[in-house]
């Protein structure tokens, strides 16, 4: 249960460390603001037009007296615009960080050299076309895990008591690991971990990777929370990488601060 608390605290240093770099925080607040935009519209037409979808997609209740026609599909629309939202929260950082791959890429290899004994990073030898291909086929790999596990708790929500209760929670969990993965691929795609060890890798330290992501999707539901946090979280993400890898870092403080010398050296 200790790594619960380690991965909220990593959660909360990556939220530290670009609070003293404002200059990389407020161009990594643009690739959310674009992403949010466009998943706010597309949440919007789905709470306007989901009922409507609904009633299309259950002809077998046209007949049904009132109130369970009603009560049917008023329950099968809020499932279908939780599972939305689910899976909205879920891509919303694979988007973002598609969109910033660039500066996010740069912010964590600050990071990294920040805390880093030695004050040197790892770097990738890609060019930038194959890192965003590399990312965009991963992102894709991922999101169709997360789908079918969306798809599974949509199905069990339908489960009395346990539907509205248990499922709910293993959501937020689900929704923890694979945000988490998505956030760590920037520090780990850098050394030349593929998805299939990345993947394992964060399997053997379940509750660290819920502690930091639970929380943090929860935040994202919170609308434009998402936006402000996503660059400290690219930044936490990469102490949790370090962590799962073994690598030595320097002392909390340093990390916290963001205030080695050398970590001024490294390019923007």
């Amino acid at each position: 249960m200790r790594d619960l608390g380690v991965g909220f605290g990593y959660l909360l240093k990556g939220q530290r460390w670009v609070a003293r770099h404002g200059r990389q925080y407020g161009f990594g607040l643009l690739p959310g603001l674009i992403t949010l935009v466009l998943y706010a519209a597309a949440l919007v037409a789905l709470a306007v037009w989901g009922q409507d979808l609904v009633g299309w997609a259950t002809p077998f209740a046209d007949d049904w007296p009132s109130p369970w026609q009603g009560l049917f599909r008023g329950f099968v629309t809020a499932v279908l615009f939780a599972l939305g939202l689910l899976l909205a929260v879920l891509t919303f950082t694979a988007v973002t960080l598609l969109v910033g791959q660039p500066f996010y890429e740069s912010l964590s290899e600050r990071v990294d050299a920040d805390v880093s004994p030695d004050g040197t990073a790892p770097h990738s030898e890609l060019p930038l076309w194959r890192e965003l291909w590399i990312s965009a086929r991963d992102s894709l790999r991922v999101l169709v895990r997360a789908g079918l596990w969306g798809v599974l708790l949509f199905a069990l929500g339908f489960l009395p008591v346990v539907g509205q209760t248990a499922v709910p929670v293993i959501g937020f969990f689900v929704t923890g690991f694979f945000l988490t993965e998505e956030l760590a691929a920037v520090a780990l795609q850098r050394r030349g971990v593929d998805l299939r060890s990345r993947l394992t890798l964060l399997r053997s330290r379940k509750t660290l990777v819920w502690g930091f992501g639970t929380p943090l999707g929860l935040a994202f539901l919170v609308p434009f929370v998402a936006v402000f946090l996503m660059p400290g979280a690219v930044a936490g993400a990469t102490l949790l990488a370090r962590d799962l890898l073994g690598e030595e870092s320097a002392g909390d403080d340093c990390a916290a601060r963001g205030d080695r010398p050398d970590a001024e050296h490294v390019t923007p």
